[in-house]
């Protein structure tokens, strides 16, 4: 519960739109990269300006102790103006009094112990300012070792006419460094914000287009009632993530649509095959009441339509576990075995049920279930056959194991082959039922074929009649029920009837 609570704290702060929160995210980006970008750039530009002035600074101080060496610095101790924005060179002795320079030695900051180092040529330095808001200065030292006094100009007091070390100060104001850094640093802290919304307002529009479809999506999905399935939702066309979204919701539309049609079709035509049994019964009863002494025959009608009665809650009730029950058991079944046993349950059948069987087929599944699935197909095989019916155990060579159930009757037109398998469909017109069965065999023997990972289809059979295939992922290697199948040939019982009804599933 704390941690709950801890997170819808945390997640309060954030913005509740995706496209605010992509507006946002805009926006600390372009934040980032300015203030990375910003400083990088201030970095590079301070240092690139310190380097031009600490060359030039260095090449005036170069400049006077050239003149030094050649003996040439100008009566007086003045020396000229330096060039390239140096604001003063100052001449000092060993003792560190000043001997010649460009401008007032009382301007020259204290150097102190700022000097080169020995076997040192220069050095230089920015030194602090001398007092608040004052403008920092560079400094390069450059050392002449052989330096000379020049009688009449440069004087050193106690020690004249001596050759002692001469040290040239040169020194420049960073005003311009300063003013240059500055104006960067303020144009960047002054065109970040205006940058920031952009990057934000661009975000929030780009993110409003994109997410455009979705909103129509939603108002779409929004507008579907259950008595409006036939909605659907914007196709905004392209190959996208968005246009995808919109097909995979009008597909799961369609299916919808076509589940709610399923579904009321079904709930119509279970209401009329338990409406007609439901009718006979009430009426048998209440004749064999009127009588006061119910006949025999009254009580044995009544009875065989609550038989039939039964027979359809039975299938319905076994179609609701398939469409919404948990996936079947698995173990290993040998259908050869399971259609010889259904063969010898019929004994007596109306025609004679021949099973062809080479060897054991291994195949994975519920044994009851594909025992049902497999009576179900031969007993609409058996219910239109003239003479005969084949069933025919084998494998396809592919990882399968195939369940095939032929008869010589009128067969499956072929506009009807998958029609048969819809529940309550007949393909005759008597709805009377009186001898055939529920219109469910066949729907139910699919719903176990591919809850079991497999399929039933129909098609012609080889002598003109039809021919209902169930097929089965086969049981691997090694875990087969072993050598229990039958023989070739498994006959069974059965004797010579009329020609057939007409086909009907």
């Amino acid at each position: 519960m704390a941690s709950a609570m801890r997170r819808r704290r945390a997640f309060r702060g954030r913005p509740a739109t995706l496209r605010a929160r992509a507006a946002a995210a805009a926006a600390l980006a372009m934040a980032a990269v300015l203030g990375a970008g910003g400083l990088w750039l201030f970095g590079l530009l301070r240092a690139n300006l310190l380097d031009n002035t600490t060359g030039r600074t260095e090449l005036a101080a170069r400049k006077v102790a050239a003149r030094l060496d050649a003996r040439a610095v100008p009566p007086g101790g003045r020396l000229p103006a330096p060039e390239g924005g140096v604001d003063l060179v100052l001449v000092r002795d060993a003792a560190g009094r000043t001997v010649a320079g460009s401008g007032n030695p009382d301007d020259a900051p204290d150097f102190g112990a700022l000097r080169p180092g020995p076997g040192e040529d220069s050095r230089s330095a920015v030194l602090p300012p001398a007092r608040p808001g004052a403008e920092r200065r560079v400094v390069v030292v450059v050392q002449v070792p052989g330096a000379a006094q020049v009688a009449g100009a440069v004087r050193v007091p106690g020690a004249p006419g001596s050759n002692g070390p001469h040290t040239v100060y040169a020194m420049t104001v960073l005003g311009d460094v300063d003013d240059a850094t500055g104006a960067v640093a303020a144009g960047l802290l002054a065109g970040a914000p205006p940058l920031i919304g952009f990057a934000a307002a661009l975000a929030w529009w780009v993110t409003g287009q994109a997410l455009r479809p979705v909103t129509a999506i939603r108002t779409g999905l929004a507008a579907v009632t259950a008595s409006g399935l036939d909605r659907r939702v914007p196709d905004p066309g392209g190959a996208d993530e968005i246009a995808r979204l919109a097909r995979t919701v009008n597909d799961t539309l369609d299916r919808l649509e076509r589940s709610d049609a399923r579904q009321r079709q079904f709930t119509a035509d279970a209401s009329h095959e338990l409406r007609n049994p439901l009718a006979a019964v009430r009426t048998r009863l209440e004749v064999a009441l009127a009588t006061g002494r119910p006949d025999r025959e009254s009580v044995a009608a009544a009875l065989a339509d609550t038989e039939r009665l039964q027979g359809i809650a039975a299938d319905l009730l076994l179609l609701a576990r398939l469409d919404g029950g948990p996936a079947p058991r698995t173990e290993p079944v040998d259908l050869a075995l399971l259609a010889a046993e259904d063969a010898a349950r019929r004994g007596g059948s109306r025609v004679a049920v021949r099973v062809e069987a080479g060897s054991p087929v291994p195949a994975a599944g519920d044994p009851a279930r594909l025992e049902r699935a497999l009576a179900n197909l031969v007993d609409n095989a058996v219910r239109y056959a003239r003479t005969e019916v084949v069933v025919r155990a084998a494998g396809d060579g592919a990882g399968r194991a195939l369940l095939e159930v032929a008869d010589d009757g009128p067969g499956i037109p072929e506009a009807d082959r998958e029609r048969v398998f819809e529940r309550f469909v007949r393909l005759d017109a008597d709805r009377g039922r009186a001898g055939g069965g529920t219109g469910l065999g066949l729907a139910i023997a699919r719903e176990i074929a591919r809850a079991h990972g497999g399929e039933v289809t129909a098609g012609p059979g080889p002598g003109g009649g039809a021919r209902l295939v169930l097929r089965l992922p086969a049981e691997p290697a090694g875990r087969g029920p072993g050598p229990r199948g039958p023989g070739p040939h498994v006959p069974a019982l059965g004797s010579h009837v009329p020609a057939p009804r007409a086909r009907r599933s």
